[in-house]
């Protein structure tokens, strides 16, 4: 075996991509181990110079390092400039490039799993952390109509809404929660959750960022927490008839995009899909 990948981040006991990374690279004949590595945050700028190595093709990055691996890098696309957060390096002869895999495969996700298509459609996001800019840059670039973004602090959501507005989209911030939340959801099309609210071990473990008699049956709503693979937002949306989708798609179709950055070829989205469902589904 001369070949390595893998993904940092700290705490990285909870990450999903070795799982199916490494079936997709099983499944392709790939002689190659993903790995997880805890790097801590006065470690990342050794650990991401020794990725230069001949042997790495290049790693994933996931909280805290999405923007503190920035300065160590040759190149950052215009994507992962944008997002402000790389969660894709891939070494090619010992130049390093930082990329975002983030609003591809949340685009993917919508698209293939689905089938919604965002351009024109009235649109609520909810938080306005780092996942939810990747989302937001995503929508915009692709010419979602009304955008509005919920967050318990004003200036984050407000910082979105211009990002979105500097593309040409209407946005507009409003607080989590709130009456206009409720306004907001009645007349969303899509509704998506980038919030931890409902995450397993998080504050608040089986809470909701909306309540459900605010989820129109019209709506498509997206949750990317993806631990349980069922949350409640996405219980009481579907009680409500609404159709719904779970973040582990998108977290397969970023990996998906990482992994053929890195091998030069298709990834197999399939057996990824099948075999972090499988995991997940082995944690209840």
């Amino acid at each position: 075996m001369n070949t390595a990948l893998g993904i940092i981040g700290y705490p990285i006991g909870h990450s999903m991509s070795p799982v199916f990374q490494q079936a997709a690279l099983d499944a392709c004949g790939v002689d190659a181990r993903y790995m997880a590595y805890q790097v801590a945050p006065d470690e990342v700028e050794e650990f991401v110079n020794g990725l230069r190595q001949p042997a790495v093709l290049g790693i994933n990055v996931t909280v805290p390092h999405k923007l503190a691996v920035m300065p160590f890098l040759d190149e950052i696309d215009d994507w992962a400039t944008e997002a402000g957060a790389v969660n894709t390096i891939v070494n090619r002869q010992g130049r390093l490039t930082g990329h975002n895999t983030d609003g591809y495969g949340f685009l993917r996700a919508l698209r293939e799993s689905a089938g919604f298509e965002p351009r024109g459609r009235r649109t609520l996001v909810l938080g306005a952390g780092g996942a939810a800019r990747g989302v937001v840059l995503a929508l915009a670039r692709e010419g979602v109509g009304v955008l509005t973004i919920a967050n318990r602090t004003p200036e984050r959501a407000e910082s979105l809404a211009q990002l979105a507005r500097n593309r040409g989209i209407t946005s507009s911030p409003i607080p989590l929660p709130g009456p206009e939340l409720i306004e907001s959801a009645a007349t969303a099309e899509l509704i998506v959750n980038c919030t931890t609210i409902g995450m397993t071990h998080g504050p608040g473990e089986d809470e909701t960022p909306l309540p459900g008699d605010a989820i129109p049956p019209t709506a498509l709503v997206n949750d990317l927490v993806y631990n349980p693979i069922e949350t409640r937002l996405l219980r009481e949306a579907a009680q409500a008839g609404a159709k719904t989708l779970g973040g582990i798609e998108m977290l397969v179709y970023q990996g998906a995009a990482s992994f053929e950055m890195w091998l030069e070829r298709p990834a197999p989205v399939p057996v990824m899909l099948e075999a972090a469902i499988r995991a997940m589904q082995s944690r209840i």
